[in-house]
């Protein structure tokens, strides 16, 4: 695929997360969207001599599927109940109880509805004659993310510790 768009002197446009920029909590969502940032990286740099544009899309909150509380609040009580019982006991058995309403209190904040934020921000990286390396997209995005991620990291640290759960084992 790589040959042809070369040849064409094309585009290829990678869709992350904003969460590629920041980790809020772990897990493989974030890991990915790493991998993702990385990869586009990389292709821009290598592919950029043979006239090729690459774009990274990083939407931040929005109205999906994936963002619906109920759906975060399943996985999470599906991975809660495959962990090992000393990593629940480190954890506490109330975490759940703690954490899912804080989660669900930032998507309700944060989540935008109008996908048609993020589908312009593809059209643009598509069709526009300079695209840009990355697109955030999103008030959250612009306005809290990519602010964080240049932050010291301790600032950050201190913040986002702020709005977590404490594990009952907790040490600080």
């Amino acid at each position: 695929m790589i040959p042809l768009i070369k040849r064409a002197r094309g585009r290829i446009v990678n869709m992350a997360s904003i969460y590629g920029r920041i980790s809020m909590f772990g897990g493989s969502y974030c890991i990915s969207k790493f991998g993702v940032e990385a990869f586009n990286d990389s292709l821009r740099r290598d592919l950029r001599c043979f006239g090729v544009k690459v774009a990274c899309i990083e939407p931040g909150y929005f109205k999906t599927h994936i963002s619906n509380p109920d759906v975060i609040n399943e996985g999470l009580i599906k991975l809660w109940g495959r962990l090992p019982q000393d990593v629940q006991e480190d954890y506490g058995d109330d975490y759940l109880d703690k954490f899912c309403p804080r989660a669900k209190a930032l998507v309700e904040q944060l989540a935008e509805p109008n996908l048609m934020k993020v589908v312009r921000r593809i059209h643009h990286a598509l069709t526009s004659v300079h695209p840009r390396s990355r697109y955030a997209v999103g008030v959250d995005a612009k306005l809290l993310w990519i602010p964080l991620s240049y932050m010291p990291t301790a600032f950050t640290d201190f913040l986002l510790s702020r709005q977590s759960v404490k594990p009952a084992k907790a040490v600080c």
